[in-house]
């Protein structure tokens, strides 16, 4: 990052991918951020009802445009994938919605997807 910064002025999303997501220097990618060991907790962490209250959300949307047969889910910076763990749990009752339902998740950090993976597989 030093490199870069000697260079020339560098735009915000420029500086907010290396300190975020940098292979070796990275916030997210050197060491656990979330959790009771981390720097933060996030609501999803502490409590299932989040997540849940947003998957009623989520069916009540779907319900709003008409039930499509396909809808798409999307979370930016999921984290360990405890939100959408318990979103999908909340939805998971509304058989048309799921059979649909497709659920991407944007996260930067590949121990944080393979922990997602495994979160959301079973």
């Amino acid at each position: 990052l030093r490199k870069r910064l000697d260079m020339s002025p560098i735009p915000v999303n420029e500086y907010m991918q290396l300190a975020l997501a940098h292979p070796q220097h990275g916030y997210y990618m050197r060491r656990e951020v979330l959790g009771e060991k981390g720097d933060f907790v996030t609501a999803p962490e502490v409590s299932q009802l989040f997540g849940e209250l947003i998957g009623i959300w989520v069916v009540w949307v779907w319900q709003e445009l008409g039930s499509p047969k396909k809808m798409q889910l999307v979370e930016l910076g999921p984290g360990r994938g405890t939100m959408m763990q318990d979103i999908l749990r909340a939805v998971s009752r509304f058989r048309p919605l799921v059979a649909g339902l497709s659920v991407e998740m944007v996260e930067t950090s590949p121990t944080l997807r393979e922990t997602q993976r495994k979160k959301l597989a079973r």
